[in-house]
């Protein structure tokens, strides 16, 4: 951002994390928990330490999470099973979890809106859908104090989100149809007046089949490309892969079977929708020049979702930003590193007219020599 110098004080700046997956925390009671995909708790801190204070002290700040903040999928450590594991109490179990395993972020988020100018809009994801539940938004925003809470903006019923003119922020569940759930629709009470949260099948997936499989093979989620995870794990890791493609492809015949045979659906009907149920979110530009078409004043849009941190400019000047994940990921693309994590983020700054974006990489400095493996 050459125009933008640190000197100059922004009418606004927006910084975008996405993806990050805060489960159950590194061990569950005394055993390990491989499910935990988040292990940035002490990058997370200072990120937002830096952000409300220095040169940001007084500026107008606005974080956006924009889904996916907290793993209520990842999280079987609780005594409801079948269809009770998607009621609003054990979404409450679930979400205290992640609460408790995570402190120091908590914390680090009050403090971030303790300081001057500094708000949090949270935007639900497929991995935290059970968010719509208005008793799990009281329990969030409760870890704030008293007098910030209503710096906490929690956006349970929108799709796309504009901060500041011409900027379009949404997740991007809703574009796989195995994700996508209304939220407006998604919770339903039954005869005893318990709530339940109506989830996608894509979230029945990744409890059914994923979650099992991580246990034996913690990458399955973390590989990318897909395709080529297969094709490397048909020949070094036969056995395992074999079962996880059965696995995959007999969950879903069942699920695809069972609606149509619901909605007596026709051949030609069964074989579009299951074209778009295979369809990954995958083509950026098609995607992106679509949204810029039916969004004239669209200037940025910025998504989540698929792990892949992109940045694009345009010859008309319209960005179009993935945040990526602060997760760890494994990519078998030969152009790319073996294994990576990248904390990146978005940011965008609004400085009278104009409004420039891009997709930082969070670099904090540390005092450990080494890692864990």
């Amino acid at each position: 951002m050459r125009f933008l110098r640190k000197s100059i004080k922004k009418d606004k700046t927006v910084i975008v994390i996405s993806d990050l997956h805060l489960g159950a925390g590194y061990s569950y009671e005394g055993k390990r928990n491989v499910l935990e995909d988040f292990h940035a708790d002490e990058e997370l801190v200072s990120f937002l330490k830096y952000y409300s204070s220095g040169d940001y002290q007084n500026q107008n700040v606005e974080l956006i999470i924009n889904g996916d903040f907290l793993d209520l999928l990842a999280i079987p450590f609780v005594p409801y099973f079948d269809d009770e594991y998607w009621s609003e109490d054990a979404a409450i179990c679930k979400l205290k979890i992640i609460l408790d395993a995570h402190k120091e972020v908590m914390l680090a988020l009050n403090n971030f809106v303790k300081s001057k100018f500094k708000t949090i809009t949270y935007i639900i994801g497929n991995h935290d859908g059970e968010m719509v539940f208005k008793s799990l938004q009281q329990i969030f925003i409760k870890c704030f104090d008293e007098e910030l809470r209503q710096k906490i903006d929690i956006k349970a019923n929108i799709d796309l989100y504009r901060p500041i003119d011409g900027v379009y922020i949404e997740h991007g569940h809703n574009y796989e149809v195995a994700h996508a759930f209304d939220q407006n629709d998604s919770i339903v009470t039954a005869s005893n007046d318990k709530k339940y949260f109506v989830p996608s099948w894509g979230a029945y997936y990744v409890t059914h089949i994923i979650n099992r499989y991580k246990q034996e093979r913690h990458h399955v989620n973390a590989v990318r490309p897909i395709r080529k995870f297969l094709i490397h794990g048909l020949i070094f890791d036969t056995l395992f892969i074999l079962r996880f493609m059965i696995a995959n492809a007999y969950y879903f015949v069942m699920v695809r079977l069972l609606l149509f045979k619901k909605t007596n659906a026709s051949f030609r009907q069964m074989w579009d929708y299951s074209k778009k149920d295979l369809a990954l979110f995958q083509d950026y530009e098609a995607l992106t020049r679509n949204f810029f078409t039916k969004h004239e004043d669209a200037k940025v849009l910025v998504v989540g979702h698929t792990h892949e941190p992109i940045y694009r400019e345009f010859l008309d000047g319209t960005s179009f930003i993935n945040t990526g994940t602060w997760t760890q990921m494994i990519s078998l693309d030969l152009d790319a590193s073996h294994s990576y994590q990248k904390f990146t983020y978005a940011i965008i700054e609004k400085q009278g007219e104009q409004v420039e974006a891009a997709l930082n990489v969070w670099a904090p400095k540390s005092d450990l020599p080494y890692f864990e493996f």
